[in-house]
């Protein structure tokens, strides 16, 4: 464990609290969950809950079971009733009161627990943080967030958070990025072998560009109407004037008969079979279609181009690393997830769908690279995030309550393999 995390916990006296036990698969009094042989203990959670549901407006965090300041919190907010409508009721907020409980000590407890299982699955990759290495990283990001130091300190004050608490969640976000980077590191390395059944495979729909024709035509679906409109063109006629005479399709009469970008393979196959056997410059139809009868003239020919195989290794190696990277992160959080769900039991109370004793399954499969990590931010919005531009590993959620006024560090965006 590093020294910043120690550091951690010692500026917040109710933070993370691990301790080794031995009661089993039982939960020790004054603990809210155990993860293997770790627990959280319930001043952990407390603090966290209030961080969460604390809000810029004062209004009461939903104090259970009894919700009597959240009741009257509620009711002093709320606006009067529209005409016709009845008062809301104490037990109308009372039950907003409870879900909004429920809620976010879901949230936490989703976050505490996701924290404890990233510090043991780092621990069991063997992946350490340097002290100096998450003090930059955490430096950096804070910089950027807050370029003055006054406007940092008043966050602070403002969020209810301390430093501590956004450097342990630096210091985690930290674990994520390397826990992705050694499992995208183990995916299958990419082979010649692979490089070139891959171009084989998707030369056709990836690496070539089908032959095109830019025409101008009248499309009737009279067949008379079509042989005058071909005639009075090969007498010298104007398309403009032709076009505006003879054509019933809209889309072409109004941009003067121009149809552009007829692509070889696509659409109409009576239409294409005439125009790419046809001369640039020659008047041809009248050509009988499923649309109607087509009079046209062929302005522009692109033919088909084919990217070689020299031209695209590099790029189809990238494509095959990436996709073997983000399929290593899927199965590992698969395995991940249900690894430390198996090894996590929670305290009456605070069973949530991540406890082993818990009857409801997980809401989402971690997904790596999905979800950053977040945490109870409540007034004070996100934490510093930065370090090495990874895709995250497991979706850490948390509680965010309160859209801030103050710009807390922003996370940075992470690439997605």
């Amino acid at each position: 464990m590093s020294r910043i995390f120690r550091s951690a916990l010692a500026l917040s006296a109710v933070f993370f609290a691990f301790a080794i036990s031995a009661c089993g698969d039982s939960v020790p009094e004054g603990q809210v969950a155990q993860v293997d042989n770790l627990t959280i203990a319930k001043t952990t959670y407390d603090r966290w809950f209030k961080t969460a549901s604390s809000s810029q407006q004062g209004v009461t965090a939903p104090d259970a079971p009894g919700f009597k300041k959240c009741v009257a919190a509620k009711a002093k907010a709320a606006p009067p009733p529209v005409k016709g409508q009845p008062k809301p009721k104490e037990s109308d907020y009372k039950k907003q009161c409870s879900q909004e409980y429920d809620q976010i000590k879901q949230q936490v407890m989703t976050f505490l627990l996701r924290g404890t299982w990233l510090e043991a699955e780092a621990e069991k990759q063997g992946i350490k943080i340097k002290d100096d290495e998450a003090a930059k990283a955490f430096e950096k990001a804070r910089k950027q967030a807050f370029p003055k130091d006054a406007d940092y300190v008043k966050f602070l004050k403002t969020s209810g958070q301390t430093e501590a608490d956004l450097e342990y969640r630096q210091f985690v976000q930290l674990l994520e990025q390397k826990i992705t980077t050694k499992i995208q590191g183990s995916a299958e390395k990419v082979t010649d072998k692979d490089i070139k059944d891959y171009y084989a495979k998707n030369k056709e729909k990836q690496f070539t560009q089908p032959a095109t024709r830019d025409l101008l035509v009248v499309l009737t679906q009279d067949a008379k109407k079509a042989q005058a409109a071909k005639e009075s063109l090969d007498s010298g006629s104007s398309w403009v004037r032709v076009v505006q005479q003879y054509s019933t399709d809209p889309t072409t009469k109004q941009a003067d008969g121009a149809l552009p970008n007829l692509t070889q393979g696509v659409g109409n196959k009576d239409l294409e079979k005439a125009v790419f056997s046809a001369t640039k410059g020659d008047i041809v139809g009248p050509v009988k279609t499923s649309d109607g009868y087509y009079v046209f003239e062929v302005t522009k020919t692109k033919n088909r181009t084919e990217q070689s195989f020299k031209e695209v290794k590099d790029s189809i190696k990238l494509i095959i690393t990436q996709q073997r990277s983000q399929q290593a992160l899927a199965k590992f959080g698969v395995d991940y997830q249900e690894r430390w769900r198996g090894k996590t039991d929670c305290a009456s109370g605070f069973v949530s769908p991540d406890c082993s004793n818990s009857k409801k399954a997980p809401a989402s499969t971690i997904a790596p690279g999905a979800v950053t990590q977040k945490a109870p931010t409540g007034q004070g919005g996100a934490v510093p995030a930065g370090g090495g531009g990874q895709p995250q590993v497991p979706q850490q959620q948390a509680p965010q309550q309160q859209a801030p006024q103050q710009q807390a560090p922003p996370q940075q965006q992470q690439p997605q393999g």
